[in-house]
């Protein structure tokens, strides 16, 4: 009875083998649950970590931010253009105002009588220039800068037929003549400014009446006409 006693002692109870297997699995599960709760919260579907509200922030603040920069750009080259363009009307606007101020008419109060290439009895072939009807008398101007070549009667050395006569030759490369003057007040070699007085109109050579006979050339002497009306609108004159 003794010896059986003992063995009952010393070996352990059913309840304790039961009761340390089931702590063993609780804390397994504890831990396996804790380790499976901190994947999922790291890692997405795909495996990938998910970004932060802060980080997507952050990008859409700098596409925003890139977008606004953009259109300052686009605004700001727009509004260059628009000045660019702006300055080249009012620089072209300025250089008309110019070259109608660098030429003018010869004579201020005037009827427009003959024209470039009509024809007539008087002119041997069709007539080489512009007709400005006026009294004698009558101040005549230098209708553009220029220095006199030709100055005096027989048309300055044109013929008769065109009676008093003066040449200017200017800068462009262009002659005006102005005939059947009553007086010349300059000389060859003197310099001349638009709008100096350089004659006085009259009906010498052959001329109907008082006129102011006015031609532009691309030489300083006869024959080499250009229609005066249309040069004179190249350059922003009107007759």
């Amino acid at each position: 009875m003794k010896r059986a006693s003992n063995q009952h002692t010393n070996r352990p109870s059913v309840s304790r083998v039961r009761g340390a297997v089931l702590a063993a699995g609780l804390g397994a599960s504890v831990a396996l649950g804790a380790g499976t709760a901190f994947a999922s919260g790291t890692t997405d579907a795909a495996g990938t970590a998910p970004l932060s509200a802060s980080t997507t922030a952050d990008s859409v603040a700098q596409q925003a931010s890139a977008q606004s920069k953009a259109a300052a750009a686009a605004k700001k080259i727009a509004a260059q253009k628009a000045s660019d363009a702006k300055k080249k009307a009012e620089d072209k606007k300025k250089a008309a105002k110019k070259n109608a101020a660098s030429w003018k008419t010869p004579v201020k109060k005037y009827t427009l009588s003959a024209s470039y290439g009509t024809g007539g009895a008087r002119w041997a072939a069709k007539h080489s220039g512009q007709d400005f009807a006026v009294p004698v008398g009558t101040p005549v101007t230098a209708a553009h800068t220029g220095t006199i070549v030709k100055a005096g009667p027989n048309g300055g050395g044109d013929g008769p037929a065109y009676g008093n006569a003066i040449v200017v030759k200017h800068a462009n490369g262009k002659y005006s003549q102005y005939a059947h003057l009553s007086k010349i007040n300059v000389n060859v070699g003197q310099k001349v400014k638009t709008g100096q007085k350089i004659a006085l109109s009259g009906n010498t050579g052959n001329s109907s009446g008082p006129h102011l006979h006015f031609e532009i050339r691309t030489t300083p002497n006869y024959g080499s006409a250009l229609n005066p009306a249309a040069f004179l609108r190249s350059v922003h004159v009107s007759i």
